[in-house]
């Protein structure tokens, strides 16, 4: 069926596990508190567990918004939960939140289409 989207295939969900695993992974090559390490860790899980789920169930418009709100939630957490000291993990906060929200932002236009032609499980009624 033409403009259908095969699940594993979408290389924007791709980009989202691969951020999250940076991230997740980020507090071994920076310096870091516990409250900036587990902050990574868990968003960085998040991330990497939405873009698994947005990669099976392409047409689940509602990961892509998810993957949005975890990309701020990134970005603004070096403020939020008092890390800016720590340099390395900041800007890995700022930098891997920031391209998390883009692609969230690129990906929603190709899963509402998606979930629009039945694609995903979210499409099938």
């Amino acid at each position: 069926m033409a403009g259908t989207v095969r699940p594993w295939t979408r290389p924007y969900d791709w980009a989202e596990v691969v951020l999250g695993v940076v991230a997740l992974l980020s507090f071994l090559w920076t310096d870091t508190n516990d409250a900036a390490m587990w902050t990574m860790i868990v968003l960085g899980a998040l991330v990497a567990l939405d873009g698994l789920a947005s990669l099976a169930v392409p047409g689940q418009a509602v990961s892509e918004g998810v993957q949005v709100v975890l990309g701020v939630l990134m970005f603004i957490s070096p403020w939020v939960m008092g890390y800016t000291e720590f340099n390395g993990i900041s800007w890995s906060s700022w930098i891997i939140g920031a391209l998390t929200l883009i692609a969230g932002a690129v990906a929603l236009p190709a899963a509402q289409a998606a979930h629009r032609s039945g694609t995903g499980i979210a499409g099938q009624h």
